[in-house]
């Protein structure tokens, strides 16, 4: 005869039952009026559905604005945030009423490319630059009143590819075959700025240059030879990166002075802590995604997020410290991205791309805009709470970073991450098979960098 196993439910009569008639009875409940036995459960059921619907409503493309040609730059109008100036490859400047998408001014201020343009920080005027050699200043009076003549005009021994102007001097710097110092009074550079301070040209020209809004005697500027290079005006130490390929663009963070965002044509953006530049940590974050070269970026009033624009025909929004998009913007009929700019109140994203238009995107592409009652956002912001707090179950992660992609996106993700799995296991058999040592582990942030140079001039940048 066998013996079985029964597992029976056991229930301990001493949880439930009186011991004399008198006593009082045991009920296993929770008098907390605030807590509820589920409430848990139905937190995660509130959140689940809070993720679901941000995705339903997730629309992030608000309207576009034809150019006659390809837009190749942007500039926020310093004193009104519905209007923005936007150049061309003709040549021509816009200015656009974001709200109404309406064209208030065109001109045909160069006679090439508009390469750069940037407004000065008295609030009365912009700066252009062009394939004509030109630098052209124009009064925003003027853009609203219909005139056609820039306030002034300066003229360059070569091309000009990038300006940026000093946050409270009356000075700027054009880029090109070398890095000049304007002063606005006079008609001839103060200084030229060259890594050698022997006068020599560079080796490259200078793709891109800007200087930091908060430490304003810095800048920086990346030329075609992949260097990535520090100034200080007053020249008291200049660093200089050699990278594996070049950078395309720069932006500071606004909020942070030491933080340093460049585009590089290796599908990545570096986050560099200028404070570490001759460190081995001297990279912060590396913002992958990209499937081709970044083209250009630009960074939230708030310093917390930036976007970018790749000739993969994308946009994405990064978190500075996070090396994952949080959003990936692309539409059917969008080519390469020239530009990108994010709006002063935070709200919105501009693309400019070759296909001759500006879109407008919303920076929250689930994000309702205009009036909200109170009740509504009230229920947005616990929404929002919800998600925060269980956003790293699995399923909730799995909806909150699921994007739809373009084909060429997602066969050019797909084939990346198996060249970068080919190259690590190649690595690792080379390391395997070799001496103990002489194969060492180089991390990702380092094996960006050739080199570092560093050079103390001692009179300073040369004179022109």
């Amino acid at each position: 005869m066998s013996i079985k196993k029964i597992k029976v439910i056991s229930r301990n009569p001493d949880n439930y039952l009186r011991e004399t008639k008198h006593d009082i009875h045991k009920v296993p409940r929770n008098y907390d009026p605030d807590l509820h036995p589920l409430e848990a459960v139905r937190e995660y059921k509130l959140a689940l559905n809070a993720v679901k619907l941000e995705r339903v409503f997730a629309k992030p493309f608000v309207g576009s604005l034809t150019h006659s040609e390809g837009v190749t730059a942007m500039c926020r109008h310093p004193n009104r945030l519905s209007n923005v100036f936007t150049g061309t490859v003709d040549g021509q400047l816009h200015l656009w009423n974001l709200p109404h998408k309406k064209c208030e001014w065109t001109v045909q201020a160069h006679s090439g490319q508009v390469w750069s343009i940037l407004s000065a920080p008295d609030g009365q005027s912009f700066f252009s630059v062009g394939n004509d050699k030109t630098i052209k200043r124009w009064s925003l009076d003027s853009a609203f009143d219909g005139k056609d003549l820039p306030v002034d005009t300066w003229m360059c021994e070569t091309m000009v590819t990038g300006i940026t102007h000093h946050r409270h001097r009356n000075e700027f710097i054009t880029c090109g075959e070398r890095i000049l110092l304007w002063d606005a009074s006079t008609k001839a550079p103060k200084f030229s700025y060259d890594w050698s301070t022997t006068g020599d040209k560079n080796e490259a020209s200078v793709v891109a240059v800007k200087f930091n809004p908060v430490e304003t005697d810095i800048f920086a500027s990346s030329d075609h030879a992949n260097n990535l290079v520090l100034y200080d005006v007053r020249a008291k130490e200049v660093k200089k990166l050699k990278m594996t390929l070049r950078i395309n663009a720069l932006a500071w963070n606004p909020m942070e002075a030491f933080i340093l965002t460049a585009a590089s044509e290796d599908y990545n953006c570096y986050s560099f802590d200028i404070r570490n530049m001759d460190k081995p940590n001297r990279i912060v974050s590396v913002h992958e995604g990209h499937t081709s070269a970044v083209i250009d970026l630009d960074y939230s009033p708030t310093g917390r997020e930036f976007c970018s624009g790749s000739y993969d025909k994308s946009v994405r929004i990064f978190r500075v410290d996070e090396t994952k998009c949080r959003d990936v913007y692309h539409t059917k009929r969008m080519f390469k991205i020239n530009c990108v700019l994010w709006s002063a109140d935070s709200k919105y994203i501009l693309s400019g791309s070759s296909d001759h238009n500006l879109r407008i995107w919303k920076a929250k592409a689930h994000e309702k805009m205009g009036a909200k009652r109170y009740r509504e956002d009230a229920a947005i912001n616990y929404a929002e709470e919800l998600k925060r707090k269980y956003g790293h179950f699995p399923e909730m992660r799995r909806i909150l970073r699921h994007r739809h992609l373009p084909k060429h996106i997602y066969h050019a993700k797909k084939e990346h991450a198996i060249i970068k799995e080919s190259q690590a296991r190649k690595e690792d058999n080379r390391r395997r098979h070799s001496k103990p040592g002489t194969v060492p582990h180089v991390p990702a942030t380092q094996k960006v960098v050739v080199g570092l140079q560093d050079e103390e001039p001692e009179a300073g940048p040369s004179m022109e």
